[in-house]
């Protein structure tokens, strides 16, 4: 079960980044730089991390590589070391079909992980009921973070009653809805919303092209004579690896917003614009986002968080033009970058970088 504070940190909402992989040009896991990257995340003013989700690179687990069970324990250790005064988020990503995904979730909870966060992204042709049970096997292992992938980097559209079911499962605490879709959005929110477990289950938004709207955004719903409302409270995102100190400094704007009855709305709205244009040029749309991880590393080689854009396959690259996009919107947003605050913390963690 979840630690009641980690779980009432989940429910009021936070800020989740999806942690990268820091590797050496020799393509090893640079471990100095990984265990920065957490510090970054903590100093930052994250919630929690997760880590070996798609951001951290599916291919940490061939056995050639065999960096999962690494990575988690690395950034548990970090986490734990830093022995914070406040709660802190630790989610393990969760793939493959049911017998891969019950071994990490082992491992998960070995090294201390609060949620797992399951990818359903094995089940390419499978019923959705046997989704269902999948689901409920990992469940009985690890508290649950449902994970909605969007089709175009390799998820599937799941229907209206599978989500029904989904929620049904006890032990399922969260659901990331990174469908990139407004319809598929709403029929998990609708979901939840009928569901028994509607009070049970926090809502963290995915949708990197629309993240400070999901996280503004009202869903209500007439349910037996009532009005149920639901609304997004927080993000797990591939985005909020980079520049996340202003990412915390922008959920606690939305939340003063929605505290004074919409007051900003207008500067939400338009810092929504500023968003999704900051994530295109790092999440590579134009390119059928191939450029997205690599996008992440620019960013962070840029400020001297990594040593470079490499990853485990070589044929993800910045695509053509997308070292320029990313000029140009830290040129058009420079509010929202936090370079100086990453200059702090590097001098500050000189001795241990």
């Amino acid at each position: 079960m979840l630690k009641e504070a980690i779980k009432k940190l989940l429910f009021e909402g936070t800020v989740i980044p999806a942690h990268p992989l820091a590797l050496t040009k020799e393509l090893q896991l640079d471990e100095q730089k990984q265990r920065g990257l957490t510090r970054y995340y903590m100093a930052s003013g994250a919630g929690g991390v997760a880590i070996g989700v798609h951001t951290t690179q599916f291919e940490i687990r061939d056995p050639e590589v065999n960096l999962f069970e690494k990575v988690l324990a690395i950034t548990s250790d970090e986490i734990d070391r830093a022995a914070l005064s406040r709660p802190f988020i630790k989610v393990a990503g969760i793939c493959g079909l049911t017998e891969q995904a019950l071994k990490e979730a082992e491992i998960a909870v070995r090294y201390g992980y609060d949620l797992g966060l399951v990818s359903m992204a094995a089940f390419r042709t499978q019923p959705e009921a046997e989704i269902i049970e999948h689901v409920k096997k990992v469940a009985a292992v690890i508290p649950v973070f449902g994970f909605y992938l969007q089709a175009a980097i390799g998820g599937r559209v799941f229907s209206y009653d599978f989500w029904q079911q989904f929620a049904e499962i006890p032990n399922v605490f969260a659901i990331k809805i990174a469908a990139f879709n407004r319809y598929q959005t709403l029929d998990v929110v609708r979901a939840v919303a009928h569901s028994g477990r509607r009070d049970e289950i926090a809502l963290y938004t995915g949708n990197d092209d629309n993240i400070v709207a999901d996280l503004l955004t009202p869903y209500r719903f007439e349910i037996d004579g009532k009005s149920i409302e639901k609304r997004f409270v927080g993000g797990l995102l591939g985005h909020w690896a980079v520049w996340t100190e202003k990412a915390v400094e922008l959920l606690v704007a939305v939340k003063h917003t929605l505290a004074t009855n919409y007051a900003d709305i207008d500067v939400m709205l338009s810092t929504n614009i500023a968003v999704t244009d900051m994530n295109a040029a790092i999440f590579d749309p134009a390119n059928a986002f191939h450029g997205c991880i690599t996008g992440v590393h620019e960013v962070l080689r840029r400020q001297g968080l990594m040593e470079g854009i490499w990853t485990l396959n070589p044929k993800e690259t910045l695509s053509p033009g997308q070292f320029e996009e990313i000029t140009r919107v830290i040129e058009a947003y420079p509010n929202l970058v936090d370079d100086a605050f990453v200059a702090r913390f590097l001098e500050n963690e000189l001795n241990v970088i």
